[in-house]
């Protein structure tokens, strides 16, 4: 008795002639050795030289099929990456022998190979199953581009793309687009589906936003003055370059001018920010000049009203505060004439 693939020799007593049987009494092989690996009963017939002949009893010859297990998988056998699959032996063997080297019923496989079992049975018969191919797809590693800087100033924006060819996308913001247009500071990453179902996630990309300057412009004095004065107008301190409203570049300016005045800086990071107009106001200096309403000589009990050209606030040389005075007295007349905090003396009258 002996496995499928097996052979047994069976050996007759010596004799003058050898005829051996099968189990159909069919004559099947004529030396005295008879190698067999097909089961059934054989006897053996053999003459001596004297022409006598005899038989043996009936051997039987027992040929154990050889297991052909099935492997069967609890899942896809093609899977991505990190994932798994189970293969399992079929039950009632007493030994198994998985083409990794486990000996277990059951093996679990994440590898991209062929896998088969070699299992034996009670009868110490083995047998080997077909092989199965497991393959893991490998997960697709995105790369993110940017079309320009990832750090920009308040106001820009930066467009972040993925690679072609993908099933679909999500970015970290959300969208399901290929590219993105950044606005705002933080880290972006895509993740990716491939044509296989495969998912894979980018390195972050780190967008900085860097704020605009706000710049506030002061006064070294007043903003409103008498024509022929001026003011200071000054930046603040730390920004690498300065541009005002006038085209000057400095980061002060000394105006003397009637309008309005902004500076844009720009600062280390190349962003630019305009300040707030400052008004800055020039008030003409009055220039009056006195005018008489008749001859300044007259007979004594006579007068003349003199009056300034320019409107304001008077103070006549004889402290009269009106606009016109009646003359009655010899002398020289003038008048300090007011305006916008602006004033000036006439030449006199006499």
């Amino acid at each position: 008795t002996f496995c499928e693939g097996g052979s047994v020799t069976l050996s007759s007593s010596p004799a003058s002639y050898y005829e051996w049987r099968n189990d159909q009494n069919q004559p099947v092989w004529y030396q005295k050795d008879f190698a067999t690996g097909t089961a059934g009963s054989y006897y053996v017939k053999v003459g001596d030289a004297n022409g006598c002949e005899g038989s043996s009893v009936s051997t039987t010859v027992t040929t154990n099929p050889a297991p052909a297990p099935t492997i069967t998988a609890n899942g896809p056998t093609s899977f991505c990456q990190g994932g798994s699959v189970t293969l399992s032996a079929p039950n009632g063997f007493s030994n198994y022998l998985w083409s990794n080297g486990a000996t277990t019923k059951n093996i679990t496989v994440n590898s991209t190979g062929n896998y088969s079992v070699s299992v034996t049975n009670a009868n110490s018969c083995s047998g080997v199953s077909n092989n199965i191919y497991v393959f893991a797809n490998p997960l697709p590693v995105p790369y993110v581009t940017a079309n320009g800087s990832l750090s920009f100033c308040e106001g820009g924006s930066v467009k972040l793309s993925a690679e072609n060819g993908y099933n679909s996308y999500l970015w970290s913001n959300g969208s399901t687009a290929k590219s993105i247009t950044v606005k705002t500071a933080g880290t972006y990453t895509v993740t990716v589906t491939n044509s296989s179902g495969c998912t894979g996630t980018s390195a972050t990309k780190t967008v900085t936003v860097n704020p605009l300057p706000s710049p506030t412009i002061s006064a070294g004095g007043p903003l409103s003055f008498c024509q022929g004065g001026s003011v200071t107008l000054t930046a603040p301190n730390g920004y690498s370059s300065y541009l005002w409203s006038n085209n000057a570049t400095a980061k002060s300016i000394t105006v003397s001018t009637s309008g309005k005045y902004n500076v844009t800086v720009t600062n280390n990071n190349g962003c630019s920010g305009k300040s707030a107009d400052v008004t800055v106001t020039v008030n003409p200096v009055p220039s009056p000049n006195v005018t008489a309403s008749g001859p300044t000589t007259f007979c004594d009990g006579g007068s003349v009203t003199l009056s300034p050209s320019d409107n304001g606030t008077y103070l006549w040389s004889n402290d009269a505060t009106s606009r016109y005075i009646t003359v009655k007295t010899s002398g020289s007349y003038s008048v300090s004439v007011s305006s916008n905090g602006c004033s000036r003396t006439s030449s006199a009258k006499t």
